[in-house]
C-alpha cells in the first residue's frame, strides 16, 4: 500500500457484490486504497451473532484483512457495510403461509415455514438497527448502507431470486456497463425511483417502515455525497 493513501474498508455479503461494484468504488476513493471485506453470507442472520457480539463480529472480519494486508489502525480511513435487507422490516402478519419453501413480493413474504422466517426477520431487524446506530469500530468511522430487497433488485432491478451463476453474469455485466462511468453510476442510483430521501438516519427510518424493506430502495447514494 502506498504510504499516502488510507484504506477504505468495504463489508459485503459475496464475491459478486465486489464484483458489480469494486470498479466504481474503486475510482471513486481513487486517492485511497479500497479492500473489500467478504462476509460469505449474511453475518446478521447468522445464528451464532446477536446485538451483543455483532459488532465485534465485523471487527473481526475488518482485522483479519488488517492482518492480512499489514494495515496499521492509523491506515484504515473508514468502514462502508453494504447489506440487502431482505424484508427484514415488514410486520409479522406479512409473513404468510405458502406451499413454496420461500417467495419475495413487493407486499409480503410467503413461505411454509413462518415461524422461522419472522424470527429471522426479527433478529436482522434488530442487528441491522445496532449497526446503523454504531458510528465507529474499533475507533475507525463506520457506515451501514441497506439495498432492498437486495442488490441485484437495485442495481438490475430483478425482483425475483437467481442463481448464483446469474449473480455472476449480472456482476460482470453491470462492471462492464458502469467502467469508467462514475457519473453515470452515480446518476442512476441518486434517481428519485430508488434512492431513499433525507439523511442517513431517514432513510433507515423509512426502511424499516411498513413493507418498504420488500420494495426497492437503496441508501448507497449516500456513499458518494463526500
Amino acid at each position: 500500500m502506498k504510504q499516502n493513501k488510507h484504506v477504505i474498508a468495504v463489508v459485503v455479503e459475496g464475491y459478486t457484490d465486489e464484483d458489480a461494484l469494486g470498479t466504481i468504488l474503486s475510482q471513486f476513493f481513487e486517492s485511497d486504497e479500497v479492500r473489500f471485506v467478504i462476509c460469505h453470507g449474511d453475518i446478521t442472520t447468522d445464528k451464532t451473532v446477536d446485538s451483543k457480539n455483532v459488532v465485534r463480529r465485523v471487527n473481526n472480519l475488518i482485522a483479519r484483512v488488517m492482518d492480512q494486508y499489514s494495515y496499521k489502525k492509523s491506515d484504515m480511513e473508514m468502514i462502508v457495510h453494504i447489506t440487502d435487507t431482505d424484508g427484514a422490516f415488514i410486520p409479522d402478519s406479512k409473513v404468510v403461509e405458502s406451499d413454496d419453501p420461500l417467495t419475495y413480493t413487493l407486499d409480503d413474504i410467503r413461505t411454509d415455514h413462518v415461524a422461522l422466517i419472522r424470527q429471522r426477520n426479527k433478529q436482522k431487524a434488530e442487528l441491522l438497527f445496532h449497526l446503523y446506530k454504531t458510528s465507529t469500530i474499533n475507533g475507525i468511522p463506520y457506515h451501514i448502507y441497506f439495498n432492498s430487497r437486495n442488490l441485484e433488485h437495485v442495481l438490475y432491478n430483478i425482483a425475483e431470486d437467481i442463481s448464483d451463476d446469474e449473480k455472476q453474469e449480472r456482476a460482470d455485466d453491470f462492471a462492464e456497463q458502469y467502467e469508467d462511468k462514475l457519473d453515470d453510476f452515480i446518476q442512476m442510483i441518486s434517481d428519485d425511483n430508488l434512492a431513499t430521501p433525507g439523511t442517513y438516519q431517514d432513510t433507515w427510518k423509512y426502511i424499516s417502515q411498513s413493507t418498504h424493506s420488500l420494495e426497492r430502495h437503496t441508501n448507497m447514494h449516500l456513499i458518494f455525497k463526500r
